[in-house]
């Protein structure tokens, strides 16, 4: 079911007669409703409370509100009987449908792990087979104006983003192996309409809360200070699962754990800890001698862990906006096999691929940094400053060991 929001039935209306905005505003002018009343209609999908407002919307439109809602693709409570009754009517009245054939496009930039195309990436993917990929990345535009690459547009209406969202989500899923894991970046506020929309075909997995690390004012509201990256599954079971393990979580400056671990610290995982669903460690790539464009840049640590944790070395990983290409290195240099798309600038991908030196460096120390409890760096940072290590534990195990065997007797405090 395709998403409208009646801000984009009234544009429809004033573009099919020919008609200004002014005559439109002008309209609801005379019946003492504000443009700024009509404008908010762009950010929701419901009908306004005000009595006069609906009659006014409905006057416009020359609809009643029962007609406004079903082309809003919505059933209201008290109809749904009747929708229910005559849905082999309704059926037959909607089995005309155009059919999208695929276009044939060729690989801008291949190599032995993967192949980009350049182009829409709807358009793309429907020249691409059924089950072909274990595991689906995507961060669209978020559709909040930014200036990206000519032909890429962040300024849709509330309702085209949503429908367009799933257009290429529908694709992705058709793409995904069973078993196979679909993960999208996105503004919580987007989010909510993607995992509604995915739930209609996959099982839910997870909803990953990423912090933002900086929290900018919006008047009247909760400061945003995370993305999100819901995750599905085809199927009722994924695949393929690795438990991802990271550092125990630290004050820079004194090495004190953040979080207050009681009286299970001698039970830690010398390997580091369990991820979670919130992902406090993910740093915005903001730096010019870090980035590999002008635009926003997701960092390679996200997509280690994704691909890491959804994948084994010979997958297939696809990404529909390749963007700056993250996702591809990534792939390539963790040995999956992948493929993509970008609208914008390729070359610039294709650049990055080929000279990946920077970013394997940057792989291996963070890698290094992986499977342990603590790094040398805070191993050092918590002696210092009298904070308990693995260390610890491993010689209070030891001498515990050798009490119990009679050698020695020592008393050791908490």
């Amino acid at each position: 079911m395709q998403f409208f929001s009646i801000y984009d039935l009234l544009l429809s209306k004033v573009q099919r007669e020919n008609k200004s905005l002014e005559s439109m505003y002008s309209f609801f002018k005379a019946r003492k409703i504000k443009k700024g009343q009509i404008d908010e209609l762009q950010q929701t999908s419901f009908f306004p409370e005000d009595k006069s407002f609906r009659t006014a919307l409905c006057d416009f439109l020359d609809m009643t509100e029962l007609e406004i809602n079903l082309a809003m693709g919505k059933v209201p409570a008290l109809y749904r009987d009747s929708y229910f009754q005559n849905i082999k009517e309704i059926a037959r009245l909607l089995s005309k449908r155009e059919d999208n054939a695929a276009t044939d496009f060729s690989p801008y930039y291949k190599n032995k792990y993967g192949q980009l195309y350049h182009g829409d990436c709807v358009e793309i993917m429907r020249g691409l087979p059924d089950a072909c990929v274990d595991l689906v990345f995507a961060d669209p535009p978020f559709n909040i104006g930014k200036t990206y690459d000519p032909g890429i547009d962040d300024s849709l209406t509330m309702s085209q983003y949503i429908n367009w969202m799933y257009v290429w989500l529908d694709e992705c899923v058709r793409l995904l192996k069973p078993g196979g894991r679909i993960y999208v970046y996105n503004l919580p506020k987007w989010c909510v309409y993607i995992a509604s929309h995915l739930g209609e075909s996959l099982t839910f997995w997870d909803w990953i809360a990423i912090d933002m690390k900086c929290n900018l004012p919006i008047q009247k509201r909760l400061y945003p200070s995370h993305y999100g990256l819901v995750s599905f599954v085809k199927g009722t079971k994924a695949t393929t699962y690795n438990n991802q393990r990271i550092p125990l979580q630290v004050c820079r400056h004194c090495g004190g754990e953040i979080k207050d671990y009681g009286g299970y610290k001698n039970k830690m995982n010398p390997k580091g800890v369990n991820v979670s669903d919130v992902w406090t460690d993910i740093y915005p790539v903001r730096h010019k001698n870090s980035k590999n464009r002008k635009f926003n840049e997701l960092s390679i640590k996200l997509l280690d862990r994704i691909i890491s944790m959804s994948t084994n070395e010979g997958d297939v990983v696809f990404d529909p906006f390749g963007g700056s290409g993250t996702t591809y290195v990534v792939a390539q240099l963790l040995k999956r096999k992948w493929l993509g798309c970008e609208l914008g600038d390729c070359e610039n991908i294709k650049n990055r691929l080929l000279n990946h030196e920077k970013d394997s460096e940057l792989l291996k120390k963070l890698q290094e940094e992986t499977g342990c409890l603590f790094i040398e760096k805070t191993i050092g940072l918590r002696k210092k400053n009298g904070f308990w290590t693995c260390d610890d534990f491993s010689e209070r195990e030891k001498n515990k060991n050798k009490m119990e065997d009679g050698q020695i007797s020592l008393n050791f405090g908490s």
